[in-house]
């Protein structure tokens, strides 16, 4: 034997109306899959985000020692540091005691500023 369940619903008009409760199934799913598809495209932009700041780092860092390399030995130690750090060294100019360098890498460019002291034989950064 099998047996069925049923909604017996009225209009306004007093007419009845049947609906079995299986009708309603399945609103969620559409609602369910919105919302995943929101939060994946979310997830895949705070993931490009955060490679773009790790570039950004990579990049500063890069250029800080190219920029102290050069203030030490020069415009070709600012070169091999650079060319260490995966960057390219693509501006170089002394600026009194002052050394300004430019590096690329990786499409991001970064501009850093040196300076070294003599201290009676040894050398010190300024900040």
């Amino acid at each position: 034997m099998v047996c069925t369940l049923s909604l017996l619903r009225t209009t306004p008009g007093g007419a009845s109306i049947r609906s079995r409760p299986g009708h309603q199934r399945g609103q969620a799913a559409p609602i369910v899959a919105v919302f995943l598809l929101v939060v994946g495209l979310l997830g895949v932009g705070l993931v490009h985000v955060a490679a773009a700041a790790a570039v950004r780092a990579r990049v500063e860092a890069a250029a800080d020692a190219t920029a102290l390399a050069g203030a030490a030995d020069g415009r070709s130690a600012a070169e091999r540091v650079a060319t260490a750090n995966g960057a390219r060294l693509v501006g170089y100019r002394e600026e009194a005691d002052d050394v300004v360098v430019q590096v690329e890498r990786r499409g991001a460019r970064a501009t850093a500023r040196a300076r070294w002291v003599p201290d009676g034989g040894r050398s010190r950064p300024i900040p």
